[in-house]
């Protein structure tokens, strides 16, 4: 009490506003992030602070970053508390992993803290939302990309694409082959050099828009996810997880692509699946993918 009565007023109006920001902080955590979780949610942060991470990443300080930022700030991740939690809970089982995410959103700083120490990497196609997201958050890892659909044609890639020899399981299986599938109108390609250079532990495909006939749709991010996934020659498999399947062409796309049997949970517009890779020994060369 007698350093508070020692202190000018400014340096005491600032301590008091540290003070209270601390607070409100923490607060906001304990009410927007992990209301009515149980207690293993609770304990979860505890090995995630005392767990070694690559590079020596400040994991605190990110985390303590993000929720500064959305406590001071009107906006709130674009996806409901259940949708977060689905994801958070995968996260926080394999973080620090790498960590694919289709879209920048308003949710793309707290996607980037649960994956603290890991790599995060964003990919955007509209120009002008990616360069408003970064200059708001330039931390962020993302790179801004150029899709080849177009939701006005996806009923026609989803009953023709068994036709084209490329899109075939099989033929560009793996983050690598991705690259150099152009034959395939589905498979991403021209991306920048670090979407090929990793596995991908976990994908989040809420983007690229899909709500207007010449909008990219999502439907080349769901099947390059798959392919990923197939693909994979590290331990385990890939999670991936598609936002808005209430809407038609994420809803079929998922049943063709990612497979009814690969779908091991699902709340409110988000589905969860686990992607199997595929042995190497065997062969993946049928025209379908379930």
């Amino acid at each position: 009490m007698k350093m508070m009565r020692a202190m000018p007023a400014p340096k005491k109006a600032l301590f008091l506003a540290a003070a209270a920001a601390v607070l409100f902080v923490g607060t906001f955590l304990l009410s927007n992030f992990l209301r009515g979780a149980d207690r293993g949610l609770l304990c979860s942060f505890s090995p995630l602070f005392s767990r070694p991470f690559p590079g020596g990443a400040d994991v605190r300080g990110e985390l303590a970053l993000a929720l500064i930022h959305y406590a001071t700030t009107s906006q709130v991740p674009q996806q409901s508390r259940a949708e977060i939690q689905l994801t958070f809970d995968v996260l926080r089982r394999r973080a620090p992993c790498n960590f694919l995410v289709f879209g920048l959103g308003r949710d793309s700083r707290m996607w980037s803290a649960l994956n603290a120490g890991g790599t995060t990497l964003f990919l955007e196609e509209d120009k002008e939302w990616y360069e408003l997201v970064l200059k708001g958050s330039p931390s962020l890892r993302a790179h801004h990309i150029k899709y080849r659909t177009r939701l006005d044609e996806a009923d026609k890639l989803l009953k023709g694409y068994r036709a084209e020899a490329e899109c075939r399981p099989g033929r560009a299986d793996g983050v690598a082959g991705l690259r150099r599938n152009g034959g395939c109108p589905l498979a991403l390609v021209g991306l920048p050099d670090e979407v090929y250079e990793k596995e991908w532990d976990v994908v989040m495909i809420d983007a690229p828009k899909g709500y207007f006939p010449s909008a990219p749709g999502r439907m080349a991010a769901i099947y390059s996810a798959v392919v990923m996934g197939w693909g994979r020659r590290g331990e385990g498999q890939t999670d991936v997880f598609l936002h808005d399947v209430d809407r038609k062409v994420e809803k079929a796309f998922a049943l063709e692509f990612l497979c009814q049997k690969n779908r091991v949970g699902a709340t409110g517009r988000l589905w969860h699946f686990q992607i199997p890779p595929v042995n190497p020994n065997q062969t993946s060369s049928g025209s379908n993918f379930c």
